[in-house]
Parts: C-alpha cells; structure tokens; sequence
C-alpha cells in the first residue's frame, strides 16, 4: 500500500524501475543512495528514507496510517499486485493499478465480465435494454460491471442484482464516498451482493479526471464491452477504445438514426465493434470459453482445447515449452498483435501457457 502513495510515483517511474529490481516491493529494501540512483523523485526518496527509519511523522507514514485506519473502520479490503487475488487480465493493461480497495465478495474479481456501459443521459429504452442484457448474461454466469453512475451503468448492475447476480462496479472515489450520491443505497447493494472497486483510497472525493482512469480498470477486467447508448461525446465510447487497445471485444446495440444517443453505437459499429441485437450475439463471438471444462477420460490434447475457439487452439498448438516471442507467434499463426494478445490472455485464464523471460510458453 506504502509505494502506491510514493509521490511522483507513476507509470514511467515504476517501468523505468523495473529495469533495477526484480519486484517493485525491493525498492523498500534499498538504501537512499540506491532510490536517488535509480532517478526516483526527491519526494519518494525522503518517504522511502522515512519507512527505513520508522518515522511515523513523516507525512506519508501519516496519510498511510490513515488510510489503514479508514479501510478497518469501513470494512474495505486491499488487493495488492502481488496477491494471487489480483485479477490477471488487469495484470496485462497499460498502466495497471497498483493495488485495488474493495468491498464485497473478492472472489469476483476472478469470475468471467462483460461490461455494460452507456450514457448517463439514457431513453427509457435503453435503461430497459441494459437491465434485460444485464439479467440474461448472468444467467450465461457471465459476471456483469459497470461503472455505477446515472443512467445505463446503474440500470445494468439493477438489472443484474434484481434477477438473482451478483455484479461489479469500479467507481471514481473512495469506496467511503459512493458516487453519484443517487446511487448510494445502490452501491450499498452492490457491496451486500456483488463486488465493489476503486483504485482511490478511502475519503478520496469523486473528480472528473478520476473517471477515464476508472474506465480503464472497468475495461481491463471484462472479457469485453457492451454499449447499450452512447452520444458522439460520451465517456462511453473512451472506455470502449481502451478495451479495443487492451485486446477486448467491443458490442454495441444499434438505435434510432434520430436519436443523439444511438450515435456513439452507430460509430462504434462502423468502426468494428458488433452489432449486438441479444446475448446470443455476445455468446457467438466471445467464442467457448464459457463452455464447462472437459469430462474426466478425455484425452490430453481433448482436455486441453475444449472449450477454446480456433483462434486459441492455433496459438496453443504454436506454443512450444521454450519461450517464443510474440513475434514469432504472430508470424506462425497470421494473427494480428491485438487478436495474438487476446488469446494469450485467455490461454493464461486457463492455465494453458504463461508470459516467461522472452515471450510465451507453453504449459499443458
């Protein structure tokens, strides 16, 4: 928890670290000649100084302990990244959270997601689209998230929790201070039935630059993304271009041409993303990896590619037990670098094949 409070302690730092140790939790190992050597800024060197010696009246022992004291106080868990809790399909995003707040049930964190996001500003249509999708995919167990704000998110984690599911939403504050306060007794059910999720420590106020970095985790968590309504300029279409970049599928639901907030779906159906008319559309093109695992008796190679779609299965039989870089991947099997990475990604879910010292290996 301590480095997720370094200040200056961002992306480009923690890569450039990455090259000096071999877990980012050794930098509290280290002597101060070390941290200034490594290039760390002034202020994460007087805090990391400040941890060595136990000087609990550094200002960041003090925001520590306070943090500490709140999660207790308001029953909130922590996931760090090195916990084998810390879900691997966030593991493999740009810019993963350092460790995730939560309250709720921390083992779904793990299960199969599909988001459902759209515009605060929903028609009445919509809200009734985002709480049918959101029922009939957990039936399918397939988990749904959100972001829990106003409009299609709050309907979508409704929609699941008034059916029997649980659901999960990442939120822009901490998990003390529910946003937007409409949805207060909503979080609340989400916490009591399902999952909540924030990378902000507790008493952290919600604020608008907050909301594209929680996108980021919504996306990176979910096999892919449904956008039930979004206008031109809705955050919306951000998180669907992140899920893009991070190798997720991206579903939309075509609306009226008249309608502003059919649009952002309309872009993102030319731009590629599928039209979604019901969840049998989504179950087509996620592929099997929902199907249950190989009965007992079958054979190695069998059990092995049951349930993975043909795509998977050339990328598993490309594999070999030394490391191949994804280069090499993707010249064997012709896939595209997002498509490569995606399937990778489920390979690991399964426990088929893990990232090793130069690519890929293969593991069953």
């Amino acid at each position: 928890m301590f480095l997720s409070q370094l200040p200056g302690f961002g992306l480009r730092v923690r890569r450039r670290l990455a090259a000096h140790v071999l877990q980012l939790p050794d930098l509290l190992n280290l002597d101060s000649a070390s941290h200034k050597a490594m290039g760390l800024p002034a202020d994460a060197c007087g805090a990391l100084a400040a941890w060595r010696r136990d000087d609990a009246g550094h200002p960041a022992l003090v925001a520590l302990r306070a943090i500490e004291s709140a999660c207790e106080r308001h029953g909130i868990g922590i996931v760090h990244w090195q916990s084998s809790a810390y879900p691997l399909p966030l593991r493999h995003i740009h810019n993963p959270p350092l460790l995730l707040y939560i309250r709720g049930d921390t083992s779904l964190l793990g299960r199969d997601q599909l988001a459902v996001i759209g515009s605060r500003h929903a028609t009445r249509a919509g809200l009734d689209h985002a709480r049918g999708f959101a029922a009939a995919l957990g039936e399918c167990n397939l988990l749904v998230s959100s972001g829990l704000a106003l409009g299609i998110d709050g309907a979508a984690h409704a929609g699941a929790l008034d059916a029997g599911h649980p659901t999960l939403a990442v939120i822009g504050s901490g998990l003390d201070k529910i946003y937007p306060r409409q949805h207060q007794r909503l979080g609340e059910r989400v916490i009591a039935n399902g999952l909540l999720v924030s990378e902000y420590p507790p008493g952290t106020q919600a604020r608008p630059a907050h909301f594209p970095q929680r996108n980021r985790i919504i996306s990176g968590l979910s096999r892919g993304v449904l956008v039930v309504e979004a206008g031109f300029k809705s955050g919306s279409l951000i998180t669907a271009r992140l899920a893009s970049e991070q190798g997720r599928d991206v579903f939309a639901i075509p609306g009226s041409v008249h309608s502003p907030v059919a649009r952002g779906c309309h872009q993102l159906i030319r731009q590629g993303a599928t039209l979604v008319e019901s969840v049998a559309d989504i179950l087509q093109e996620l592929g099997g990896w929902w199907i249950e695992p190989a009965t007992p008796g079958a054979s190695l190679q069998s059990a092995a590619t049951e349930g993975l779609d043909a795509r998977e299965i050339a990328v598993l039989e490309a594999l070999g037990y030394d490391s191949q870089s994804t280069d090499v991947l993707g010249s064997s099997t012709g896939l595209s670098a997002d498509q490569l990475m995606q399937s990778l990604l489920l390979l690991e879910l399964q426990g088929l094949a893990t990232a090793a010292p130069g690519g890929y290996v293969r593991i069953a």
